[in-house]
């Protein structure tokens, strides 16, 4: 699909999957390690070679620990220095995609982080697992959000996706038990939804204040997140979703 031009304040939701629809994280490392990218990689400066940030030479050498305590604390090289390409509004990860929701704050500036992102983790992923050739569907697919309706109801639509791992029958809304999905949402490490509705997670990832001031706060969030998944009408997205 054609992409748009990326102009400065504007929201975008940015989507990719791996190639022939293979998985792209195959453990709890490589989710860490794309999140680690998503943080490390959003900055006008290069990454530095002396920062925590694992090398793709030692992929091995990721973990855990260390990545939630960079993340917490920021980046030690560069302290409050730190100019964003893109704000990171929302991220989910799913075993073989992820979606992004960015604003752009910088000219070009979705372009250069999606490239720094995909180039850095497929080669972590490639040397680390011994393959070659691409690991993602092409180049990643982008779409403005520029309409009302979708800017209400695309962060809960991405905020959701990982239900298709336990609850599939959500989106034909067919879900029964919507405590019980809530809490998987609530449990599900690699996206930005524990953060939303005040469950740290990975909080200095995802730039939250403009959205949470939208919808009314995180304990809003969660509530309407349930009344979303109960009256949802996927119609209403169906040319932004992407996938």
């Amino acid at each position: 699909m054609q992409k748009p031009k990326f102009v400065e304040n504007q929201i975008y939701h940015v989507y990719n999957r791996g190639v022939e629809k293979r998985s792209i994280f195959l453990e709890n490392n490589d989710y860490l390690r794309f999140i680690h990218d998503l943080f490390e990689f959003n900055d006008v400066s290069p990454a530095l070679e002396s920062n925590i940030r694992f090398s793709h030479r030692n992929p091995s050498s990721v973990n855990s620990l260390r990545l939630e305590q960079c993340l917490e604390i920021g980046s030690p090289n560069k302290p409050n220095k730190r100019k964003f390409l893109v704000e990171i509004l929302i991220f989910v990860l799913m075993p073989n995609h992820y979606h992004l929701l960015l604003r752009q704050k910088k000219e070009n500036g979705i372009i250069k982080f999606m490239q720094k992102l995909g180039v850095g983790y497929s080669m972590y992923f490639n040397q680390k697992y011994e393959r070659v050739g691409p690991l993602f569907q092409g180049r990643f697919k982008a779409v403005l959000v520029n309409n009302e309706s979708h800017f209400i109801h695309l962060p809960y639509y991405i905020h959701t996706n990982p239900l298709d791992l336990k609850f599939p029958e959500w989106k034909s809304k067919s879900l029964k038990n919507y405590k019980e999905a809530i809490k998987f949402l609530e449990n599900y490490r690699w996206s930005s939804f524990p953060d939303y509705i005040g469950k740290k997670n990975f909080p200095s990832v995802s730039q939250r204040e403009f959205l949470l001031e939208f919808f009314g706060g995180p304990e809003q969030y969660k509530k309407d997140t349930i009344e979303w998944l109960k009256e949802m009408d996927l119609e209403k997205i169906k040319d932004i979703i992407l996938e």
